[in-house]
Order: C-alpha cells, then sequence, then structure tokens
C-alpha cells in the first residue's frame, strides 16, 4: 500500500470509531426494547470502502475498526461478535456490490449487508454460548435489518453523490 492508500483507511478507521460512539450515544433501546439492535453506524464506512476502494483495503478497514473498538469500548465476546457479524456482512456486499445499477440498488446491498451482520452474530454467539438456542432470535434480527440497513445505504449513497459532486468542480 502506498502512503496515501494507508492515510485514506486510517482515516476511514477513524471515521468508524467515532460513528461507533456516536451510535453508543443514541437511546436505541428506549425506542426499540429489543437487545442487541443497534444502527450500525460504522457500517457506512464499509459500504462506502467497497464502493470507493477495492476488497483487500475494504477488509483491512473492517479488522482495524473491529480490534479497535472491542479494545476501546467492548470484550473479547463483543469482539467475535463484531467481527463474525462484519466480515460476513463485508462478503456479502462484496458479492452484491456488482449487481447495483442493474437488479439491486446500493440501499439492498447495504440491507442485505445488515442483515448478513446479524447472521454473523449469531453464528458467534452460537459459538461462544456453545447453544443453538440463540438462532430464535434471529428473524427478529433480520426484521431489524431492513431499516438500519436503508439508514445506512442512504447515508453511503448521500455521501457519494456529493463526492461526485465535489469531485466534478
Amino acid at each position: 500500500m502506498k502512503t496515501r492508500d494507508i492515510a485514506l483507511c486510517g482515516l476511514l478507521v477513524t471515521v468508524a470509531l467515532v460513528l461507533s460512539i456516536i451510535e453508543k450515544m443514541f437511546p436505541l433501546q428506549a425506542v426499540v426494547p429489543i437487545p442487541g439492535i443497534k444502527l450500525g453506524l460504522a457500517n457506512v464506512v464499509t459500504v462506502f470502502a467497497l464502493a470507493r476502494l477495492d476488497t483487500r483495503r475494504a477488509v483491512a478497514i473492517v479488522l482495524c475498526r473491529v480490534t479497535l473498538a472491542s479494545v476501546f469500548m467492548g470484550s473479547i465476546t463483543g469482539f467475535a461478535f463484531a467481527l463474525c457479524g462484519g466480515l460476513l456482512a463485508l462478503a456479502v456486499m462484496r458479492l452484491l456490490l456488482p449487481l447495483t445499477g442493474r437488479s439491486l440498488s446500493l440501499l439492498g446491498v447495504s440491507v442485505a449487508g445488515a442483515a448478513a451482520h446479524n447472521i454473523g452474530q449469531i453464528c458467534a454467539a452460537v459459538g461462544v454460548l456453545g447453544t443453538f438456542d440463540v438462532v430464535g432470535y434471529l428473524p427478529l434480527l433480520l426484521l431489524s435489518a431492513i431499516p438500519m440497513g436503508l439508514v445506512t445505504g442512504l447515508t453511503v449513497r448521500e455521501t457519494l453523490q456529493h463526492l461526485d459532486k465535489i469531485s466534478k468542480n
């Protein structure tokens, strides 16, 4: 990686960490009283990185974000959940991204990524807790992936459109 690429990735990791901190400040549990449901604001950076950078850089950003967020704000268990969710979401979105503009929008890619993130977290929960009982929680998480993925997708879409306008000037 060139110095410029490393700096850009570092900046995106920082943005993702700041978004994670901001997300912790939102009392989402007061509005949606379901444990474990989050907006997933840090995933804005993942979708952005996939759309504007290559897969290798996006993976590096996710790995750094998950590791640093776990060190600063989480736990080993939280690390496992975030890592499984983040990597599965990244893989699914990477597979779907080439379909944007033809049969899928960026919003659809983002919703699929949110759903994959929830599936990855449930897989981690099965491994950590040693029981399949947590799979019963998956339908509720998948339902929450729709609005949360739409928020992420809309944010990325608007950001990309704004950056395109700036680069034309």
